[in-house]
């Protein structure tokens, strides 16, 4: 026996659990025997505290006033093709019921485990996730585009995503974002679906993260801290690596927790003297100190690019910097005009560090072209820092290629967010040229969604673009052509050759 609590008819107060965290175990390790003093069997709430609890196993004594007999119901937690219900036991007298717990609940919990293995789709998921979006801003079709994102940027990061949950209040819970029924709802779903995690489409506050993971006891990210996950395992570069660990830092330091203020010797005052700097002040400390360092080691970088890149400006050679949102295809793109094999893979920030390499056209002229890293929406100011170098190298061009997936369904949104980013980097007057890509996509969207596709050439011939596909050298030509007309005037060329000729 470890708790005996006495409640109402109305119910009983479970205290809090800390002692029987969930996480290594797919139950509590405890067990809820109550008192229904009507006769009443179990009620939806009962099944809830189940499945959100985690018990072991639910048993209801069923008394009726007057009467010496003394029913009972029992209920437990059991695995089916959705992955976790609830199983209800009917109605019994007493001493009928006969439950060998000592073997029964070792074997439940097995039988659980096994089908949370048996459940993962993604053989290389590293962890299993429900995403939530709730906003009161724009409509529902764009919080479903950008949850539809974050299940990419999941996917990307390695987490199989489970499930998801939007949410439009009138206002937001200053605490969790969402509303009781959604949280309860959410961590029911996490329990029945095996979730380890829980991803927010919205950016969290130190103390909405703390608060959603205590009621949840699951893990709790944001989309911020997925993207500088993302952002870790892809930057290669000693350039990369130390601008991601410097956004790292930066992101962790207000979000560092502990016992506050009242046992730092910053503090000062009545009640702040004492036994000096706490492990969390030296916590704090050290990271403040590792960004300081991060960021002199930056800028030693940084003085070496902008050599480079006077250099590039002093030899009169023009530069053009490939931009676009993530997933567009630049990367591929960069490599069928350089013949070259920069990395490249369907995964959102596929490429994080910038690449330079030289395009060459006839009569011996060349440009120097950069691929950079992909843009994508809402992103946070907090990452702004991991683009330090992307920014570098557009200032500098002479001319922005803005790549599109002419295949994706809302282009149109992704070609206004991306210019959006650019005008608030400073970058908005900048020449550009849009590139619509994965013209070999459209055949396939030409049968099935003749709107779209008709939609897609509408607006490349009013944006005075060019269309190609990235993985066909001989859909580049067009693209090469205006490039060429971009740089190089008509009467250049014809001097050019008369001179030959002559």
């Amino acid at each position: 026996m470890e708790y005996v609590i006495v409640g109402d008819e109305k119910g009983v107060v479970i205290p809090e659990l800390r002692d029987y965290p969930l996480g290594k175990r797919v139950m509590r390790g405890l067990r809820l025997i109550h008192t229904h003093l009507k006769n009443e069997p179990l009620s939806e709430d009962d099944l809830t505290d189940l499945s959100l609890l985690r018990f072991d196993l639910l048993a209801a004594l069923l008394f009726t006033p007057g009467k010496a007999q003394i029913n009972a119901q029992l209920a437990w937690l059991s695995p089916d093709q959705r992955g976790t219900t609830t199983t209800l036991d009917p109605i019994l007298p007493l001493e009928r019921i006969d439950l060998d717990c000592i073997h029964f609940i070792p074997e439940l919990e097995a039988d659980l485990e096994k089908a949370a293995r048996a459940e993962t789709r993604a053989k290389d998921a590293l962890e299993r996730a429900i995403l939530i979006s709730v906003t009161t801003k724009g409509t529902r079709q764009e919080a479903e585009d950008s949850i539809a994102e974050l299940r990419e940027l999941a996917r990307t990061a390695q987490v199989e995503a489970l499930d998801e949950f939007i949410q439009r209040p009138k206002t937001l819970n200053p605490r969790t974002l969402m509303g009781e029924g959604m949280m309860r709802d959410v961590v029911i779903r996490a329990m029945q679906r095996g979730a380890s995690m829980l991803i927010f489409d919205q950016e969290l506050t130190p103390a909405q993260m703390r608060s959603i993971s205590a009621m949840t006891e699951l893990k709790v990210i944001d989309r911020s801290q997925l993207i500088l996950d993302i952002f870790a395992r892809r930057a290669k570069t000693l350039d990369g690596k130390v601008q991601v660990e410097l956004a790292q830092l930066k992101y962790l330091l207000p979000r560092l927790s502990g016992r506050g203020v009242q046992m730092s010797r910053l503090m000062g005052g009545i009640g702040g003297r004492g036994p000096g700097e706490t492990k969390l002040e030296t916590d704090r400390r050290r990271v403040r100190d590792r960004i300081t360092s991060l960021e002199r080691e930056l800028k030693e970088i940084s003085q070496g690019r902008d050599q480079r890149r006077k250099q590039r400006v002093k030899a009169g050679v023009p530069i053009i910097s490939i931009v676009g949102y993530t997933n567009a295809g630049k990367s591929t793109l960069l490599n069928s005009l350089t013949k070259s094999d920069v990395f490249t893979e369907d995964l959102l920030f596929a490429t994080l560090d910038t690449s330079s390499r030289r395009l060459r056209f006839p009569r011996e002229r060349e440009v120097i072209i950069t691929d950079t890293v992909g843009f994508i929406r809402s992103l946070p100011k907090s990452l702004m820092g991991a683009f330090k170098a992307t920014l570098e190298e557009m200032r500098d061009a002479d001319l922005l290629l803005h790549v599109v997936d002419a295949s994706h369904p809302r282009f149109e949104d992704q070609i206004t967010q991306v210019r959006a980013i650019l005008a608030e980097l400073g970058l908005g007057d900048k020449q550009e040229l849009l590139v619509y890509n994965k013209a070999d996509l459209m055949n396939d969207m030409r049968k099935k969604d003749m709107v779209a596709f008709l939609k897609v050439r509408q607006s490349a011939r009013a944006q005075n673009s060019v269309t190609v596909s990235a993985r066909d050298r001989k859909s580049l030509k067009p693209l090469m052509d205006e490039l060429q007309r971009r740089f190089w005037s008509e009467d250049e060329i014809i001097n050019e050759d008369c001179d030959q000729i002559g």
